[in-house]
């Protein structure tokens, strides 16, 4: 059988594109939201409320395809996955009023949590730790990538087909990934029947990092999720996740609404103006994976280079948050959101590569999914908070925003230790 070179990256365009997709379709509410708003005679708290539902489904989804995944593998997770979103996402263009957006927003949660613990659980399986953080980047630039192109293709169809057929449209995209994704990922890299040999060596020889001088090697240890919850690097993972994470969603959930609340924007104006942030992402996504590929390169440890990077990327997205709050034009916000987005993705792909440094075999999908559920339930916090504190102003808004950031970086610095494998004796 002919042999693919470089197999590893495929896989993890194809994850990439599906990023792509989750972007698109879970944008696409928000985006259309005041032509939706104003056919529906529905506000801000309605929206609010819709979300809910989403993040609550995201929440449990998060975790339960943590499990999913380390159980069924990543073929059929992925598989599982994007079936759930594309059949409801499809279904919004049913949807009449706040009860029935919110249902279907549920299992689009639900579906779209999938996404995340499976791409690290693939990055896991797929890449040497010297590439994971390229590996993430690129499949975080999924994300950015379906932000920027979701915003004007969306406003588009709007225009054209209305928000009914634009629901319909964006599903078909998911459904025909899983063509490609069932030809390509046939097996995980050790029983992958087209990849080389000097790849599969490359990928098993590279699961853990080197050890550092005078160092013992330990074997694998890959902790029940109780016994996950008990340690602090479980803990500093999630914690991270929990403050981090409400900053991207902020955006993501409310960058169109902060667009025609400020500044009076129609749809097709959203279309316009609401992708501009999401280059600064990508851009972020990739430079982050790029520059602790350098570092590890250079012989930095894996400890000293995610650290380092992380505090970066976080103490970029703290000036842009406070100035945006007082930005007088929608280019500026747009251009120093792209600032605060980059940050965020430059911190963010390197935090979602802690399970798998810290830990090994079937605790890195439970521990992704478990922290991703913790991201989920910030996210939900700050969803409720912000109809009250926008009644007048969004200046509390990005001041929010602000106050996360340095409680991810305390809880990367109390409870994470040294970044290394953990073994049974740190139990």
């Amino acid at each position: 059988m002919k042999k693919v070179k470089g197999l590893r990256w495929l896989v993890v365009s194809l994850v990439a594109l599906a990023t792509v997709i989750n972007y698109i379709d879970r944008n696409a509410l928000a985006v259309m939201w005041p032509g939706i708003a104003e056919d529906l005679d529905m506000g801000k708290e309605e929206y609010a409320l819709i979300l809910s539902f989403f993040m609550v489904a995201y929440a449990l989804g998060q975790t339960a395809f943590g499990k999913i995944f380390d159980q069924i593998g990543t073929r059929f997770g992925f598989l599982l996955s994007i079936s759930i979103w594309s059949i409801s996402i499809a279904l919004h263009a049913v949807a009449k009023s706040v009860f029935s957006f919110g249902i279907f927003r549920f299992t689009l949660g639900f579906g779209e949590a999938g996404n995340w613990p499976g791409a690290t659980k693939a990055n896991a399986e797929w890449f040497p730790v010297k590439e994971r953080a390229l590996a993430q980047g690129i499949f975080n630039s999924g994300a950015s990538l379906g932000a920027v192109i979701s915003a004007p293709i969306i406003a588009w169809l709007y225009v054209t087909i209305g928000w009914q057929y634009t629901f319909m449209c964006i599903a078909a995209l998911g459904l025909l990934w899983i063509i490609p994704w069932l030809i390509v990922y046939k097996a995980s890299p050790d029983k992958h029947p087209w990849i080389t040999e000097e790849e599969r060596n490359f990928i098993i020889k590279g699961q853990k990092p080197e050890p550092e001088a005078n160092e013992e090697v330990q074997e694998d240890y890959a902790p029940s999720l109780r016994e996950l919850l008990k340690l602090k690097q479980s803990w500093a993972v999630i914690l991270m996740r929990f403050f981090i994470d409400p900053v991207w969603w902020l955006f993501v959930s409310w960058l169109p609404i902060y667009l025609a609340d400020q500044f009076g924007f129609d749809v097709k104006q959203i279309g316009l103006f609401a992708w501009v942030p999401y280059v600064g992402a990508a851009v972020g996504s990739l430079f982050g994976g790029w520059l602790v590929g350098v570092w590890l390169r250079k012989g930095w440890t894996v400890n000293k280079a995610r650290k380092t990077i992380i505090y970066l990327g976080c103490l970029i997205m703290i000036p842009p948050l406070i100035l945006t709050a007082y930005a007088a034009t929608p280019l500026m916000a747009v251009l120093l959101i792209a600032v605060i987005l980059f940050g965020f993705q430059i911190a963010i792909g390197n935090i979602q590569t802690l399970p798998s440094d810290y830990f090994s075999g079937k605790s890195v999908g439970s521990l992704a999914g478990v922290s991703g559920s913790a991201a989920v339930i910030g996210v939900l916090i700050t969803t409720w908070l912000v109809p009250v504190i926008t009644t007048t102003s969004y200046v509390p808004f990005f001041i929010l925003g602000a106050s996360l950031v340095p409680l991810a970086l305390l809880s990367l610095g109390l409870l994470g230790g040294k970044i290394k494998p953990v073994t049974n004796s740190n139990f």
